[in-house]
């Protein structure tokens, strides 16, 4: 890509970074098609439309380096209220990661309405489990395996952590993952602003029973590492999400990093993964970082 096309898209990432809505609106196919241009392809192998779920359909792309072994593994959950999304989108992600030496798998999963908090969960752990087993293909260590999501992924990544009914049905725990990402994730759904009756189907019609979906409800002394990024200027997930399931964590001799950005949006703390958002937020520093080990705090 050009200078000139590259500043462009600089601008209209920009633009539709400024909030969720924008970026799960009519602007995202440009946007993602932008960024995904800009990879950084070099010595890094996609492996598409891999299947970990034949009977519903269900595949995921992998992102690997080139000659990797015993590379630590991330799955990433992208965001979209539950409601959109597609694993396509995120190339950016897998490449920029996978640059670094990272094995990245980006699953879809069903989402509303066709199915409930219990159905995008079970995808959400089957691709987790599927993983898991076959890190070793793809020059992965499954003992190095990481979750880790965005806005609602975050939510995905941070429930599979702490609530252990999840992983039990493949025959896992949370402490069998090395840590857990969460990218402005929905941990505390707080504010309590579920108020889309398709929500209150999924999350319950009052707190008390949107809680019971939280992950800060099942922290119990018993999770992996995890490394909490949030924007400062995020009007989309309250920062507070993060800091209440630090919080939790902390309160049960936990380990966790918890970094709120100045001036960071919702949608910015991703795109900052891209090549040409990278200096709006140190995203892919402090991830590298955690899933290094060298994170500072834990």
């Amino acid at each position: 890509m050009k200078a000139t096309g590259a500043h462009r898209l600089v601008r209209f990432a920009r633009a539709c970074a400024c909030g969720a809505a924008l970026l799960l609106g009519g602007c995202q196919g440009a946007l993602f098609a932008g960024l995904n241009s800009t990879n950084e392809r070099a010595g890094v192998r996609h492996f598409d439309d891999v299947t970990f779920d034949a009977r519903r359909e269900l595949s995921l792309d992998v992102y690997a380096p080139a000659n990797a072994k015993d590379a630590p593994v991330v799955v990433f959950f992208y965001g979209g209220s539950w409601l959109g999304g597609e694993r396509g989108w995120y190339r950016f992600v897998g490449d920029a990661l996978a640059a670094h030496g990272v094995v990245v798998a980006i699953p879809d999963y069903r989402k509303l309405p066709e199915v409930d908090l219990d159905g995008f969960m079970r995808d959400a752990a089957r691709a987790v489990a599927w993983m898991h087993e076959h890190a070793a293909d793809y020059g992965g260590d499954a003992h190095r395996l990481f979750v880790m999501g965005h806005s609602s992924g975050g939510h995905m990544a941070a429930l599979l952590a702490t609530d252990p009914r999840w992983l039990a049905r493949h025959g896992l725990v949370p402490r069998d993952l090395a840590g857990c990402i969460g990218l402005a994730g929905v941990y505390a759904f707080l504010p309590a602003d579920v108020d889309d009756d398709e929500m209150l189907d999924v999350f319950g019609a009052t707190p008390a029973e949107r809680r019971e979906a939280a992950p800060v409800a099942f922290v119990r002394g018993r999770e992996p590492p995890m490394l909490l990024l949030s924007g400062g200027a995020d009007h989309e997930v309250d920062p507070e999400n993060s800091r209440e399931l630090a919080t939790a964590l902390r309160s049960k001799g936990e380990r966790v990093e918890l970094r709120i950005y100045p001036d960071v949006g919702h949608a910015a703390l991703l795109l900052a993964l891209s090549q040409p958002l990278r200096s709006h937020a140190p995203t892919l520093r402090d991830v590298l970082a955690f899933l290094s080990g060298d994170a500072t705090g834990l």
